[in-house]
């Protein structure tokens, strides 16, 4: 009996999990300017949010362009995913204006442009079907239910200021499941496979990179 594909691709995000974990607790850790890693995590996850409805609905139209007999189904999921996620970002705006973080379009981070852009090649160039390993990293990274109590005890920042962290403790694990149960009715090849699969690794070590960027208390950019 084959080995479900949301099994085998977890069996190799395994050996990303770790990098990506110290990552995580480095930005979040409870000395230095957290307040200050707070809001260039809400800037960085702004940018990216910003791409993800444009991103599930190029896929959706790619999908469309296929003779995949489990294509539609895909197409489905995509744009049905892409209404979940309309107005996030507008989440995160508000957010950053209750922590006080004056309004204005900085320029993103250039590893953002890279996780979002890196998806864009993969729908057009590649195969739609990448863009899953992608979402199985980011819903994967859901935050832990107690992280916004924690942060706003921590920074004294209202507790309004941490909505989207407090909604996606509940969101993405629902989320992610839905994702694995697409990766496991598709009948995606090999080759199809290994693009999601280089898309999940490629996704999570990039993301490890901009948490260690975020947490650096010099600004997040080194």
């Amino acid at each position: 009996m084959s080995i479900p594909f949301s099994r085998a691709l977890n069996a190799r995000l395994a050996l990303a999990t770790p990098a990506l974990h110290r990552a995580s607790a480095r930005l979040w850790r409870p000395d230095g300017d957290l307040a200050g890693r707070y809001r260039r995590y809400l800037r960085a996850m702004h940018a990216l949010t910003t791409a993800s409805v444009p991103l599930l609905e190029r896929a959706a139209a790619a999908c469309a362009r296929l003779d995949d007999d489990w294509a539609p189904a895909l197409a489905a999921y995509f744009a049905g995913h892409a209404e979940d996620e309309r107005g996030h970002d507008a989440w995160l705006l508000e957010d950053l204006a209750t922590a006080g973080e004056p309004a204005g379009s900085p320029l993103p981070p250039p590893l953002v442009v890279e996780l979002a852009g890196s998806q864009y090649y993969r729908i057009e160039h590649r195969h739609p079907a990448a863009l899953l390993g992608y979402l199985a990293v980011l819903e994967g990274q859901a935050p832990s239910p107690v992280l916004a109590g924690a942060l706003a005890a921590r920074t004294g920042l209202p507790a309004a200021a941490f909505r989207t962290v407090r909604e996606h403790a509940d969101l993405d694990a629902e989320h992610l499941a839905e994702v694995e149960r697409q990766l496991d009715r598709l009948s995606l090849t090999a080759a199809q496979q290994t693009e999601v699969a280089v898309s999940a690794l490629h996704t999570a070590g990039t993301l490890a990179r901009l948490f260690h960027q975020l947490a650096a208390d010099s600004g997040g950019q080194r």
